[in-house]
This record gives structure tokens, C-alpha cells and sequence, in this order.
């Protein structure tokens, strides 16, 4: 079986160098310092929107399944997107600084975040509301929920710290030579992490060791993503030397160094990386088809509602849409309407 690489949808989507992407079943999401975060419908391959809520450059974003969007920013606000209406159902003060990472946990029900303020907060989605804080000795960069949602990583420059979600306590540490750019759950136990250099290393999240390291890049590896298809892992990597890389991982030989399925010279200098599977095809993604029996619960967030879309027909659209007073007084008369009539029936 040969793979290669083509392109399938180029646009120019920011008037700044891009931060952050995300994907679901549909939509490809990017964040950028131009402080947007830009909307492609991928199945009709189209520009489909902007959102613009925050205030400074976007650090993350992150689906959950198909109707839920949570996104990060330097103003220290995270807001929850709602997918289907594209409307800001909550915006959250979450970090004294910049927010620099976020990641929802499988069941929806909760999410962790990581600040430039030293501090990761625990978040009831449910309830919109923080749940936990836990101070840090120095500024994480990148937090990250493993599949199963049993534990959880954060990176503090070169170093990984692995927490047990039930104690919320360290149970190991991994350390590398590099600044660590992206780290990838490959299983609930495998974690591959890339850095400030070119090589690729797989590691074992129980004893800590390194279990395999290669090569890959000529030039820094900026991110690294996996997917599965029909049980085969697939590694794919961005780096700052323009090529992205797909490489074969065979999950029973993890101590050989994975084939070099394809690779494309984008002759850009790669910021950041995402797949995005058509669902029409064989490709399935697991993790969004099982998280979407909970999203009915996150999506009783709906309350403060903001509505922050623009689309290419909006030429005269400012920087930030704001809601007035207007439109605020008008919304809380609506609310009592409903109290009462529930009351009565």
C-alpha cells in the first residue's frame, strides 16, 4: 500500500502566522496572533466563519465530539463554542496570565488547563465553573488528558510529570535534554514526545523509559499527531524544516523504529498540525464517536450567552463584536419568561 500527500484545501487564513488547529467529523479550526480563530467546513471545502471573542494571540483549541469547541488565549479567557450555532455559550476568566494549554477529559464532564500565572485549574463543565486549582512551581506549556482518562501529563520545559487523576498526585517523571514542542498519547500507556531537535521519542508512561528514538526531521519538530486506521497507528509529523512525515508504528514491535510510510516538503515553516479523518471513508475516529453519548450534559453549559460570528459576506465586521447593554437587558426578561412558565406548568 503506497500513501502520499496532496494538497486538498489551501487558503490563506490569518493576517498573522497560526498558533494553534483543531478537528472534528467536519470542521477544521485554526488560531492565530491575529487573535482570530477561523472556521473551514472541510466536507464542503469552504471558508465557513470567524470567531471573535478573544483578546490576544490564540494558544489552544480543542473539540469535543461534534457540538462542543473549547478554546484559549494570551487574555486569559477560555471559551466554550457551541459547534452547531457557532455562539459563545461561556467565557471564562480562567488564568491571571496567558492560558497556554488546555485538554478535555473522554467523559466531557471536565477539562484542565495550564497558565503563564503557575497554577493548573480543574473545570466542571458541566457547571462552567473552576473546580480546582493546584499551584506549580513553574509555568506548564502543554497538559494533556490520557484516553481512558485515568491520567493526565504536563510538560514543564524539558520535563513531563505523569498524575494519577483518582490521587492527583505525581507518579513519575520524564525528562529530555530539549525543550519539549508537542507530546501524543499513542495508548493509555505510550506517550510519544518531540522537542526543540529532530528526533522522535516513544516512552513508557509506567516505568518512565525511553523505549524507542529515531530520527525524523532535518530541522526542530514542531508537532506530532496519531491516528489509527483499520489497527494500524499512524505517526504523523510537522517540522520547522517544511516537511510533514507519516510514519507506520507497529504497537508489538515499539522498541523498532517506525516506517517511513510518505512525506510532502510544504516549503513553509510549520507552526502547528492536525488530521482530519473523513468519516465517510474507512477512517474512523474512536475518540469522537465514544464521547459523543455525554455531550447531551455539556451542553446544559448554555447560559451568558455570546454571539461572536462574522462570515466572508461581513466586510465591515470590527476587530470584536460586543454585546450591548441592550441586547443584555433583553435577555434576562427572556429568562424570567421561562421561570414562570415552568412554574405554572
Amino acid at each position: 500500500q503506497s500513501w502520499t500527500v496532496v494538497p486538498d484545501f489551501t487558503h490563506h487564513a490569518h493576517s498573522a502566522s497560526l498558533s494553534a488547529v483543531a478537528v472534528n467529523n467536519r470542521y477544521v479550526v485554526t488560531g492565530s496572533r491575529d487573535e482570530t480563530i477561523q472556521i473551514y467546513d472541510m466536507k464542503k471545502k469552504i471558508e465557513h466563519g470567524a470567531l471573535l471573542q478573544h483578546n490576544g494571540t490564540i494558544t489552544c483549541l480543542e473539540f469535543y465530539g461534534t457540538a462542543h469547541l473549547l478554546s484559549g488565549a494570551e487574555d486569559g479567557v477560555i471559551c466554550i463554542w457551541n459547534t452547531k450555532r457557532w455562539e459563545c455559550l461561556k467565557s471564562i476568566k480562567a488564568h491571571k496570565g496567558h492560558v497556554t494549554s488546555l485538554s478535555i477529559h473522554p467523559s466531557g464532564k471536565l477539562a484542565l488547563s495550564v497558565g503563564t500565572d503557575k497554577t493548573l485549574r480543574t473545570w466542571n463543565l458541566v457547571e462552567g465553573r473552576s473546580a480546582f486549582i493546584k499551584n506549580l512551581k513553574q509555568n506548564a506549556h502543554i497538559i494533556k488528558w490520557s484516553p481512558d482518562g485515568e491520567r493526565y501529563v504536563t510538560v514543564i520545559t524539558n520535563k513531563v510529570d505523569i498524575y494519577k487523576l483518582d490521587t492527583a498526585s505525581i507518579t513519575g517523571t520524564i525528562t529530555t535534554e530539549k525543550r519539549i514542542s508537542s507530546l501524543r498519547f499513542i495508548t493509555n500507556s505510550i506517550l510519544a514526545i518531540a522537542g526543540d531537535d529532530e528526533i522522535i521519542r516513544f516512552y513508557s508512561c509506567d516505568s518512565q523509559k525511553c523505549l524507542c528514538e529515531f530520527k525524523a526531521h532535518e530541522n526542530r519538530i514542531k508537532d506530532i499527531y496519531s491516528i489509527e486506521r483499520e489497527g494500524q497507528h499512524v505517526i504523523v509529523t510537522a517540522s520547522s524544516d517544511g516537511y510533514i512525515k507519516m510514519w507506520n508504528l507497529d504497537l508489538n514491535k515499539i522498541k523498532e523504529v517506525p516506517s517511513l510510510l510518505c512525506e510532502v516538503n510544504t516549503k513553509a515553516r510549520l507552526t502547528c498540525l492536525a488530521v482530519w479523518l473523513d468519516r465517510a471513508s474507512e477512517m474512523k475516529d474512536k475518540a469522537a464517536t465514544s464521547s459523543q453519548a455525554n455531550e447531551d450534559e455539556l451542553s446544559s453549559i448554555v447560559r451568558n450567552k455570546k454571539v461572536c460570528w462574522t462570515d466572508k459576506s461581513d466586510k465591515t465586521a470590527k476587530r470584536k463584536r460586543k454585546i450591548t447593554p441592550e441586547n443584555q437587558k433583553l435577555e434576562v426578561p427572556l429568562q424570567r419568561k421561562k421561570k414562570k412558565r415552568n412554574s405554572t406548568a
